[in-house]
């Protein structure tokens, strides 16, 4: 099966399937739909919310809306992935979802790491939504819909029924980087620069500038800018907030920069976003 990439008019239902010799994520590393990213073959690693983890073949990793994330290459760098985007409009009507994916929305992602025979069922739903993606004949959109749903039912049983797998971290100098980005999720609005960083955690400047970018797959800037981005659209969808006092709020110090970041990050200016 050749590499292939689908999304709906909505961008509320999204495939991507490759069999790839590395890989670049786009440029969106947070968005508003539940993503499933299945390693098929290979070794990854992860960088999700606030560490890196090492993934292998058969894992699955379902991640909330709105959480940073990103591979980033691990040493054998071919490797095959399913990575399915969907939104909570379409799990169900009726809100019966909220209880058979409960652990989807108790944990902000969850790792899913399954014995060679749990894995026949996930490994053929996940078969299934390739085939009707490529052989596209009438309804394929819905049935790959469904398809997923069933895949996220299956993971969350498995999530249930057994015991909750943590990888380990892939090294001491990636906890260190785990530390810092824990540092700056809960300081994003105040100023932050790697200088100031790098004092604060004795370590110099280039060192933290070198290994931010290998454990996380983010420049220093990159990653301080989509979390404060993150937070001004949460701003933007839930409070009547003026533009300018989001900026201050979430440590831009002017308004443009943060204009200019926001539609860098997004591909929105923020009111359009808004609306």
């Amino acid at each position: 099966m050749g590499d292939f990439y689908f999304e709906n008019k909505t961008g509320t239902f999204l495939v991507s399937h490759r069999k790839a010799l590395s890989h670049h994520m786009p440029s969106s590393h947070f968005h508003s739909t539940y993503e499933c990213y299945y390693l098929m073959s290979g070794k990854r690693e992860f960088f999700i919310q606030d560490r890196t983890v090492s993934i292998e073949e058969g894992d699955i990793v379902i991640i909330a809306p709105n959480i940073l994330h990103r591979t980033t290459n691990a040493e054998q760098p071919k490797h095959e992935r399913l990575i399915i985007n969907i939104h909570e409009t379409l799990f169900s009507p009726d809100g019966s979802h909220k209880e058979a994916l409960r652990p989807l929305f108790e944990q902000d992602y969850l790792i899913i790491r399954a014995s060679l025979r749990d894995r026949l069922p996930i490994e053929s739903l996940a078969q299934a939504v390739l085939r009707e993606m490529q052989d596209k004949r009438s309804g394929y959109e819905l049935f790959a819909r469904t398809l997923a749903l069933q895949l996220l039912i299956a993971c969350s049983r498995h999530f249930r029924q057994n015991a909750v797998v943590v990888p380990a971290s892939p090294s001491p100098m990636h906890d260190r980087i785990s530390e810092i980005v824990r540092y700056i999720n809960d300081h994003y609005m105040e100023e932050l620069s790697l200088h100031l960083l790098a004092d604060r955690f004795y370590i110099s400047p280039y060192y933290l500038s070198r290994f931010f970018k290998e454990a996380t797959g983010f420049s220093f800037v990159e990653y301080v800018n989509s979390v404060r981005i993150k937070e001004a659209k949460k701003l933007l969808e839930h409070t009547s907030m003026k533009v300018n006092q989001i900026a201050g709020k979430v440590g831009f110090g002017s308004v443009t920069h943060f204009g200019r970041v926001f539609k860098e990050v997004t591909g929105f200016a923020p009111l359009y976003y808004r609306r």
